[in-house]
Parts: C-alpha cells; structure tokens; sequence
C-alpha cells in the first residue's frame, strides 16, 4: 500500500522480509500505527492520493473499508483531519476517545494491562523512544510492534508464533473496542473509516491466527 515510518515509536533492527505477503502485512500495521498516531503529514497524504486501492481479486475482505479510508483521507483537507484527530482524542482534560489498551481493558489508564505489556516488551528486548509522550499501551506503539515482531531481523522473536502470542495478549483483546468506540462517536469522519477498516484488518489478522493455530 504505502510505506510508513512512525515519528514517535521507533524499534531498532527493522528490514523487510522477502516474503510479498509479509512485508505487506508488515507494512500495513505500520501504516496504521501512523494514522492512529497522529494526523497523517503531507508526505503520507501525497502516498495516499497515488495509492492502489483495488484488490487483486475483486470482493476481497479488506477492499470496501480500504477505498473508503483512502477515500475519506484524500478528499478531506490536512486542516480538518487534524481537528478532527484533536477533538476525538486531544485537547484538555479528559479525550472524547482513549488510545490505551488499559482504559479499553479495565476503565482506568495505567493499569495492570501496561505493566503486563512492559513485560513483554522487555522480554522482546523492547522499548518505547525516549522522546515519546505517550504510554506504550497506546494502539499505535502496539501496531509498530506487531509490524516489528513481522518484519525485524532478531530470529529469537520475529517469527510467527512471536506475533501469534503478542497479538492475542496485548492487541486482539481491546482494539475491536476502540474501533467501536471511534466509530460510534458522531464527529468522526476520518477516524470512523479508520477504526473500520482497522477492525477489519484485527479480523482478518484473527481468522489467519487461528488457522495457524
């Protein structure tokens, strides 16, 4: 689809994986802990506009939500998307929408569900940037890590029963409800398109895992 380097979250040792598929799904989680993030920037906008947006094969699970994202990112002017970012998950006090696995998990910030993913992170010889303003249980540093876990070059950690067991634990129990969250909420335009075709990509994530089970 597009390549995308988060600004925030950065992990060492990243490179591509021979394998098409891989790197595409590498790529995918990477795109997506970009725009969820932040707003997308003018290089990610202009990768956007040129971006291919028809499957292979038509009627593919992922095709519908995929147009509409790129769809709602290219017709959307910068200005509004990153207000729109803002109002749902900034501002002061408390965000109309939270990005946090422990929020979404227990209804609190900074709970047991961050300590248990620091956890594996050290495990993963892992960590969050130095410079980073958020908690690793934001959805973005765990997308990165996925992308991580699918194309890194560290062989103890980077394979499929890594990404299989990080997936279950610290992605797949909480994301579906963010998604939920971002898609109900009436000022979400953008970000409702995303949460969609993120929750389709978890799904299609989970079918695959559980075949590989």
């Amino acid at each position: 689809m597009t390549d995308s380097r988060p600004v925030t979250f950065q992990l060492a040792g990243q490179r591509a994986q021979d394998d098409a598929d891989e790197l595409a799904r590498a790529e995918l989680y990477g795109l997506l802990a970009r725009l969820w993030q932040a707003p997308p920037d003018e290089d990610l906008l202009a990768a956007l506009k040129v971006a291919v947006t028809e499957a292979p094969e038509a009627g593919g699970w992922l095709e519908a939500p995929w147009q509409t994202l790129v769809g709602q990112l290219r017709q959307t002017p910068p200005g509004q998307i990153a207000q729109e970012y803002e109002a749902l998950f900034g501002g002061v006090g408390r965000p109309e929408v939270f990005l946090y696995a422990s929020f979404h998990l227990t209804g609190h910030l900074n709970e047991l569900p961050l300590a248990r993913l620091r956890d594996t992170l050290a495990e993963l010889g892992l960590a969050r940037a130095t410079d980073a303003g958020e908690t690793e249980d934001h959805i973005a540093f765990v997308l990165e890590v996925m992308r991580w876990l699918i194309a890194g070059d560290d062989a103890a950690h980077c394979h499929l029963g890594g990404q299989l067991r990080f997936f279950r634990e610290h992605l797949q129990p909480w994301v579906p409800a963010l998604c939920d969250a971002v898609a109900a909420h009436p000022r979400a335009q953008v970000y409702r398109a995303l949460a969609e075709f993120t929750a389709a990509f978890v799904q299609v994530e989970t079918q695959a895992f559980d075949l590989a089970e």
